[in-house]
């Protein structure tokens, strides 16, 4: 697939997503989606609390983790989200940032912006800020963030090496990096590697483990440490609408989609620009 394409799907049905602000479930494609919102937040580590006290439609429940859970969030810090969709993990960043605190939301979907813009004045935010564009190009200086955060969404990017290139960038020295995102254990069956559905559906994106990390090393951070990794649940996939769209379109046997979700799992890492 090439990149410009899967960038192209990926904006449309995100794009529709963000439009679908009556739904009360997550609609279409989600790394962990196809229940409702509040119900898969749980499953993936936020409280009743965190879930609560942000703005009726920030949460669309397409996370794969609570990378907040383990940020350690300082008041008067600057966080920067990558793919900030409805602006959920911002607005609860902005809650721990306070006031003289921070929050950059990064997204290359309109639509999504214009839903996140909306929150953001519905729960009267004033330190949260989002900006239109794409994670391996970030709006953002050198050096001017002190957390960089993301949630499932690095594993749509085609090119990750460039992603996390960029995180090292706009990271102060000593800026840590906490991101939950999709990794294989091992490779994806061939028809399902290559399809554009899949690809949308957070399964096809996902890279090794062992080569994720790796990227993330390589793009200059250390002390890098996955502090959570859990299996993905099958459920997700034959349930989640795209999953769904996959299983038809490539006539996936039910023992199959039991095989893929024994390949994948959500991780939550950690790594720090030394220096």
């Amino acid at each position: 697939m090439k990149q410009k394409e899967i960038k192209t799907v990926v904006r449309e049905r995100y794009g529709s997503i963000a439009k679908d602000k009556g739904s009360s479930y997550a609609p279409a494609p989600s790394c962990c989606g196809g229940n409702r919102a509040e119900v898969i937040s749980k499953r993936i580590g936020y409280g009743d609390e965190e879930i609560r006290s942000v703005a009726e439609g920030a949460n669309l429940g397409l996370g794969c983790g609570n990378p907040l859970a383990l940020a350690s969030l300082k008041e008067g810090e600057t966080v920067l989200d990558l793919g900030s969709g409805a602006g959920f993990d911002c607005f609860l960043a902005a809650k721990r940032v306070g006031k003289e605190g921070k929050v950059i939301g990064v997204d290359m979907t309109p639509q999504m912006l214009d839903r996140a813009r909306e929150n953001a004045r519905k729960g009267n935010y004033s330190n949260v800020e989002f900006r239109l564009g794409e994670i391996e190009n970030l709006p953002a200086a050198d050096n001017s963030v002190d957390v960089v955060i993301s949630n499932c969404v690095i594993n749509l990017a085609p090119d990750k090496s460039r992603v996390f290139k960029e995180a090292f960038r706009v990271l102060k020295p000593g800026g840590r990096m906490m991101i939950s995102d999709i990794v294989l254990l091992k490779e994806l069956p061939e028809n399902v590697r290559d399809s554009i559905h899949a690809y949308v559906g957070c399964i096809a994106g996902a890279a090794m483990k062992d080569e994720y990390l790796k990227t993330i090393k390589n793009a200059g951070f250390g002390e890098i440490k996955v502090l959570d990794e859990k299996t993905f649940p099958v459920e997700f996939i034959s349930n989640d609408p795209v999953g769904k769209e996959v299983i038809e379109k490539l006539k996936i046997p039910i023992e199959e989609v039991e095989e893929i979700g024994k390949s994948i799992i959500s991780i939550r890492v950690q790594g720090r620009k030394i220096g």
